[in-house]
């Protein structure tokens, strides 16, 4: 991997890079925006937005936050989910056995997974008034950090949870989609991408090794990989 950042995590060296690709990325956009805003409403994610009442008026910087949000929630989480999970699978021998032996437990290893990777690990919000919290208060301006991946570990919630438990009785019990009004609106495809990836690799491939301590992101957010060295068979045998 080369790239223009000595620790690896991509090409981006300053704030002025970061802010020349983001205008790249809003001006592609922004003529497909104009493409289908002008033509009759399609079935394409920029389609619906240019044409719905409650999208098609939004402001340059909204518009292009809205995308970098759809962006990382639909690429970042799942790709990272994905080396998560094989992850996972790899330390805990066990329940890599049992998915073998049983391959309908990915029904409920797609949710563990998500819930084991914690693919996003936090949100911050800014208190909006002065409230009470499970007795802690909080002031109107205050910052608000809701740790997705110590909700996930919570041991009064989830039994043996720093385990990886393909079977668990209540598997979507957990917090990576956050929660209310704010759950994450592409879950169920997220889900359903895992599922198939999975149903498609037992197919193939007996298993799938890791061979190498993973490189991780640095990243206090995307809770993900650089890189990790796996070793795939030929062949299913």
């Amino acid at each position: 991997m080369s790239t223009g950042d000595p620790d690896g995590n991509g090409p981006v060296t300053s704030w002025h890079m970061r802010l020349t690709e983001l205008g790249k990325c809003q001006d592609y956009f922004t003529r497909l925006w104009n493409e289908r805003v002008n033509a009759a409403p399609g079935n394409d994610l920029i389609s619906m937005l240019a044409h719905s009442p409650a999208t098609r008026h939004m402001g340059p910087q909204e518009f292009l936050g809205n995308l970098i949000l759809l962006i990382v929630g639909g690429n970042d989480t799942t790709r990272n989910s994905i080396s998560g999970g094989l992850l996972a699978l790899n330390r805990f021998p066990e329940q890599y056995a049992k998915l073998r032996a049983n391959p309908s437990l990915v029904a409920s290893l797609v949710p563990e997974i998500i819930r084991w990777q914690t693919p996003l690990a936090h949100m911050r919000r800014t208190a909006v008034r002065d409230t009470q919290l499970d007795g802690k208060h909080i002031r109107k301006g205050d910052k608000v950090v809701m740790w997705y991946l110590s909700g996930n570990r919570d041991e009064e919630a989830i039994d043996n949870a720093d385990q990886f438990i393909i079977d668990r009785a209540r598997p979507r019990g957990h917090l990576s989609f956050g929660y209310g009004i704010h759950r994450c609106v592409g879950n169920r495809l997220a889900e359903m991408q895992l599922q198939v990836l999975w149903e498609e690799i037992l197919k193939r491939f007996k298993r799938i090794d890791v061979v190498g301590e993973p490189v991780r992101t640095k990243s206090n957010f995307v809770h993900g990989f650089l890189s990790m060295p796996v070793l795939i068979p030929s062949r299913r045998s």
